[in-house]
């Protein structure tokens, strides 16, 4: 009996140490939440969108594709580059275009292409900034939802 109860008191000195330790980083992690800023974002993002675009927009429902790259500057300016295709034929190659956006502390946020006719977008953004969600919430467009993944600093 005095060997298991040996064996109880060394278990229990291996674990309880071990079980604070958990509790502690979980309390820990959860005091030093991660925030997103502006800075958040920052680099050169891929992506590439179908939709059906529907009027006021175009005259009849159709489908549009664009594909290309965002540039977030860290500081809620940056530049979209991009080819536009509608009803499959390329409607605006290799367009260069202004963007702002917001970022708020938990990782959601919205941006907007500095073009009266650009949709407001909404974003949803991971922690460390290797990617965000987005979701056209204007501008007569449906089922456009994409992702964008950090490919390089600009």
């Amino acid at each position: 009996m005095g060997r298991w109860l040996c064996k109880g008191v060394l278990a229990a000195a291996i674990a309880l140490p071990t079980l604070s330790a958990i509790e502690l980083g979980y309390a820990d992690e959860k005091e030093h939440a991660t925030t997103c800023t502006l800075a958040t974002l920052k680099g050169r993002y891929l992506f590439f969108a179908r939709s059906i675009d529907f009027p006021p927009v175009v005259t009849q429902p159709m489908p549009s594709a664009r594909a290309g790259s965002r540039i977030f500057n860290g500081d809620g300016t940056g530049t979209v580059i991009a080819t536009f295709s509608d009803n499959g034929v390329i409607t605006m190659p290799d367009v260069h275009v202004d963007l702002s956006y917001t970022i708020n502390a938990d990782c959601t946020g919205t941006y907007t292409v500095l073009n009266p006719a650009a949709p407001t977008v909404e974003i949803f953004v991971a922690p460390n900034g290797e990617e965000f969600v987005a979701i056209e919430t204007s501008n007569g467009r449906a089922n456009d939802a994409f992702s964008s993944r950090r490919v390089g600093p600009e």
